[in-house]
């Protein structure tokens, strides 16, 4: 059987737990969202299809499009990741921060200071 020709086998619980590990959500975090067991999307995952109206609520937790869990082969993944590969080294430098973060921790430290303070009165009392 000539491979090229031959429909590639997409395995959706796969590509579940593929995007969830790209995006680094664990299964707990992911059932949270979903309102199911850590269980359930283990057994998601291991499927090999499911159901459209799962396949939206887990595309909606992942912020992903359902048709990058219902589409995505081996292929597409190595060729995905090796994309985002090449563009991370200068598309990251373009991440502006919209507060200092200099004066955030300016901040927690005079809360801290703050809060020191308060606990010695209270014991010095």
């Amino acid at each position: 059987m000539n491979t090229e020709t031959a429909p590639k086998k997409v395995h959706q619980g796969r590509n579940i737990k593929r995007l969830r590990e790209m995006l680094g959500i664990k299964q707990e975090s992911l059932a949270f969202d979903l309102g199911v067991s850590q269980a359930t999307v283990s057994d998601y995952e291991q499927k090999e299809l499911l159901e459209d109206k799962i396949l939206e609520k887990v595309s909606q937790a992942l912020k992903v499009p359902v048709e990058a869990i219902k589409n995505m082969t081996d292929e597409a993944t190595v060729n995905y990741i090796n994309t985002f590969n090449d563009s991370a080294n200068g598309n990251f430098n373009n991440y502006s921060c919209t507060f200092n973060p200099l004066d955030k921790v300016v901040e927690l430290y005079e809360r801290m200071l703050k809060d020191r303070e308060e606990l010695i009165e209270k014991l010095s009392k």
